[in-house]
Protein backbone atom coordinates (compact mmCIF):
# COMPACT_ATOMS: atom_id res chain seq x y z
CA UNK A 1 0.00 0.00 0.00
CA UNK A 2 1.40 3.34 -1.00
CA UNK A 3 -0.09 6.67 -0.04
CA UNK A 4 -0.14 9.23 -2.84
CA UNK A 5 2.54 11.83 -2.40
CA UNK A 6 1.37 14.02 -5.25
CA UNK A 7 -2.27 14.86 -4.61
CA UNK A 8 -3.93 17.10 -7.15
CA UNK A 9 -5.52 19.48 -4.67
CA UNK A 10 -7.59 22.59 -5.14
CA UNK A 11 -8.54 24.85 -2.26
CA UNK A 12 -11.63 26.83 -1.42
CA UNK A 13 -10.84 30.00 0.47
CA UNK A 14 -12.92 32.41 2.51
CA UNK A 15 -13.06 36.19 2.08
CA UNK A 16 -9.80 36.49 4.07
CA UNK A 17 -8.11 34.13 1.59
CA UNK A 18 -7.78 31.44 4.28
CA UNK A 19 -8.09 27.84 3.13
CA UNK A 20 -11.33 26.37 4.43
CA UNK A 21 -11.84 23.31 2.21
CA UNK A 22 -9.95 21.10 -0.18
CA UNK A 23 -11.00 19.42 -3.41
CA UNK A 24 -9.22 16.33 -4.74
CA UNK A 25 -10.08 14.12 -7.71
CA UNK A 26 -12.53 11.34 -6.82
CA UNK A 27 -10.09 8.57 -7.79
CA UNK A 28 -7.51 9.96 -5.34
CA UNK A 29 -10.18 10.24 -2.63
CA UNK A 30 -11.32 6.64 -3.21
CA UNK A 31 -7.72 5.41 -3.04
CA UNK A 32 -7.20 7.27 0.24
CA UNK A 33 -10.38 5.73 1.70
CA UNK A 34 -9.24 2.26 0.62
CA UNK A 35 -5.83 2.83 2.20
CA UNK A 36 -7.40 4.04 5.46
CA UNK A 37 -9.68 1.00 5.54
CA UNK A 38 -6.67 -1.27 5.04
CA UNK A 39 -4.85 0.47 7.89
CA UNK A 40 -7.91 0.04 10.11
CA UNK A 41 -7.93 -3.72 9.46
CA UNK A 42 -4.20 -3.93 10.21
CA UNK A 43 -4.71 -2.07 13.49
CA UNK A 44 -7.62 -4.32 14.48
CA UNK A 45 -5.63 -7.49 13.75
CA UNK A 46 -2.27 -6.46 15.23
CA UNK A 47 -2.64 -8.74 18.25
CA UNK A 48 -3.77 -11.84 16.35
CA UNK A 49 -1.67 -14.97 16.39
CA UNK A 50 0.76 -15.24 13.49
CA UNK A 51 0.36 -18.38 11.39
CA UNK A 52 3.14 -19.49 9.05
CA UNK A 53 2.55 -19.90 5.34
CA UNK A 54 3.33 -23.60 5.62
CA UNK A 55 0.71 -24.06 8.35
CA UNK A 56 -1.90 -22.28 6.24
CA UNK A 57 -1.11 -24.54 3.28
CA UNK A 58 -1.40 -27.65 5.48
CA UNK A 59 -4.75 -26.47 6.83
CA UNK A 60 -6.07 -25.73 3.33
CA UNK A 61 -4.96 -29.17 2.16
CA UNK A 62 -6.62 -30.87 5.15
CA UNK A 63 -9.84 -28.99 4.41
CA UNK A 64 -9.69 -30.07 0.75
CA UNK A 65 -9.46 -26.51 -0.51
CA UNK A 66 -6.19 -27.09 -2.32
Amino acid sequence: MELPLNLHTQYITNDKNERVSVIIPINEFEQMIEDFEDLQVVAQRKDEEIISHQDILKELEQDGII
